[in-house]
């Protein structure tokens, strides 16, 4: 993922978290909100709390969403801002069960938000 895809500005992300609509399962919590420029490609910012673990397992968990995102763009809604906040026990479930497992993850948030 480029970096001119991703939300870097926190108030980038107040605007998702503020005005966008939310969706979430058991590991992850999706926010989603469509820019005022309709073009373009849709944008992901990442949130993984300390409560997760600590910074390299945070990183890790966040290389891994991003590889998880990359896989399914072709399901995201292109104009839209995203943000995938991690809920804890996510880094110790995709661990243990593998990166498959995180993608299938990824696709059941996204597949709840496309169904709103």
């Amino acid at each position: 993922m480029q970096r001119r895809n991703r939300l870097s500005r926190s108030r980038d992300f107040d605007a998702v978290y503020r005005h966008g609509r939310s969706v979430s399962t058991r590991f992850l919590v999706l926010y989603w909100f469509p820019r005022d420029e309709a073009e373009g490609d849709a944008r992901l910012g990442l949130a993984v709390p300390k409560g997760t673990g600590g910074a390299v397992v945070r990183n890790r968990v966040k290389r891994q969403l991003r590889e998880a995102w990359r896989a399914q763009l072709d399901d995201v809604r292109a104009g839209h801002d995203y943000v995938l906040i991690a809920r804890p026990g996510l880094a110790e479930a995709a661990e243990a069960r593998g990166f498959e497992w995180l993608r299938e993850r990824v696709a059941e948030v996204l597949a709840k938000a496309r169904a709103r």
